[in-house]
């Protein structure tokens, strides 16, 4: 995906335009939650390509809504085609909050959720309300996951409704980056949260060329 700029003075004496490289963003799948424990894209199944076809990979997450009130949406990747997610990666995040009432805001590096040299899932959105109008949305980005020579980095950002700090809900943004500290392929990305079901929401995959 790339974006084309013309002004009016360059266009105004044109009488053709060649063919413009513009790139582009290709739909892949689609996944949608209904009291789902995970979500998965792997590899070859289900239509699924995350290979080398493409070195950028997009996820985007909308109206994610857990079955527990304060649960955390992860996710973690797998060498195997989803045999097993446990992938060592070191990762960092920080958070921006604001409560609804005005009466606390915060900015800060997200200490507790990083990984270290670690297998478990990382955080994407940190404890979302599950109130029926409560959700989270985001994009994570995974670039060249099929290297056999590099580790492969991530970056992620998503914005939710947090179902509590000092007792009021509020909105809350988090930035996350990592790597999975390995040089075998990635092949499969799965999503869940800690505990409970991903009650709705939809996950759709883009390659970008």
């Amino acid at each position: 995906m790339s974006i084309v700029t013309l002004n009016d003075r360059a266009v105004r004496s044109v009488t053709a335009f060649g063919s413009l490289n513009t790139g582009s963003m290709v739909f892949i799948k689609k996944l949608t939650a209904s009291s789902s424990g995970t979500l998965s894209f792997v590899n070859g199944a289900s239509s699924v390509v995350f290979d080398s076809t493409y070195k950028e990979y997009l996820f985007t997450f909308k109206d994610i809504h857990p079955s527990a009130d304060g649960a955390e949406f992860q996710f973690q990747g797998s060498t195997n085609t989803g045999s097993s997610y446990g992938v060592t990666m070191t990762s960092t995040s920080f958070i921006a909050y604001h409560d609804n009432d005005d009466s606390y805001a915060a900015l800060s590096y997200d200490g507790d959720r990083d990984i270290a040299q670690g297998t478990g899932f990382k955080i994407l959105l940190r404890e979302i309300g599950s109130a029926n109008d409560e959700s989270g949305v985001g994009f994570l980005r995974i670039f060249n996951p099929s290297s056999t020579t590099f580790v492969k980095h991530f970056i992620a950002n998503g914005n939710y409704c947090r179902h509590s700090i000092g007792g009021n809900e509020g909105t809350e943004n988090r930035l996350a980056a990592g790597y999975f500290n390995t040089t075998s392929a990635i092949d499969a990305i799965q999503f869940k949260f800690e505990s409970g079901n991903i009650d709705a929401g939809d996950i759709c995959l883009y390659g970008i060329l």
